[in-house]
């Protein structure tokens, strides 16, 4: 066997998983309510709708990405098919990266499936269609949905059973999503309320950063130039600093995509597997 051949016997597995499509199945439900929603109301500005499915996805995407990719290695390490996935020429290398790609491009499918239903019914709805800015779109909520596959994976790798890939699956969902980006309790305001306490202070820009630096901090901004001021309120603008532009959010993602990944084979590559 090579990379290619665990690709594709883990696409082949993970295909017939009910719950992995079941989740996709919710993100395009979410598509077909928000589409309908807006275009049936007075409201025929399709940016409305984009920007309603990017509240959305922030908390459905990574459920997908982390429900197809959480039992990646932990599930065949527990139940004993590592073991023979390993008896073939493959190395652990390719174990990894051979998961990374078969669950990203089943997480891809199910998303771009959602968006194809939605623009079936833009088409419907909205006088015009933007497809530009529709296609950009979507590469970039499907870069943020890898980003969450590279993270399950790597949890998956790291760990040596099921129960402690789901722990540190929904644990990682909580702190990435929750937890950094939504709660009034953030790492943003803890290190301000820290700062504040030794006498000092922090800048909005470092404040922005911290708040940026979760995949989906990155992903808000690094959508914010497809959408019009009028959608976004002018959010992301007033400043120069390179770390807070949509560029560079684009490095975070990429961070989140390697660095997890990374960590999870060092930690596979030297686990004894019994």
């Amino acid at each position: 066997m090579s990379l290619q051949a665990v690709v594709k016997k883990d696409f082949l597995d993970v295909r017939r998983a009910k719950l992995v499509w079941g989740v996709g199945l919710l993100y395009t439900l979410f598509a077909v309510l928000s589409f309908w929603g807006i275009g049936s109301s007075s409201d025929t500005d399709i940016y409305n709708a984009l920007f309603s499915m990017a509240g959305i996805g922030v908390l459905i995407i990574p459920l997908v990405a982390l429900v197809a990719a959480y039992l990646s290695v932990a599930g065949e390490r527990e139940s004993g098919n590592l073991k023979f996935l390993l008896s073939y020429p493959n190395s652990r290398r390719d174990v990894v990266l051979g998961k990374f790609i078969a669950r990203a491009v089943v997480v891809t499918v199910s998303i771009v499936v959602a968006f194809v239903v939605g623009l079936g019914m833009a088409a419907y709805y909205f006088p015009s269609v933007q497809l530009p800015d529709f296609a950009a779109f979507v590469g970039v909520t499907l870069l943020y949905a890898v980003s969450y596959v590279a993270i399950a994976v790597g949890i998956s790798a790291a760990t040596s059973s099921r129960s402690r890939a789901m722990g540190l699956a929904i644990g990682s969902w909580f702190v990435l999503n929750v937890f950094w980006n939504f709660l009034p309790i953030q790492p943003a305001t803890v290190i301000e309320f820290v700062a504040d306490k030794l006498g000092t202070s922090v800048s909005d820009n470092f404040k922005d950063l911290v708040w940026s630096l979760s995949p989906t901090g990155a992903y808000f901004n690094a959508i914010q130039p497809i959408f019009p001021e009028r959608i976004t309120g002018g959010s992301g603008a007033g400043t120069n600093a390179f770390y807070l532009q949509p560029e560079f959010m684009f490095v975070i993602l990429a961070f989140w995509i390697v660095a997890p990944l990374a960590l999870g084979y060092w930690r596979f590559e030297r686990a004894d597997l019994g």
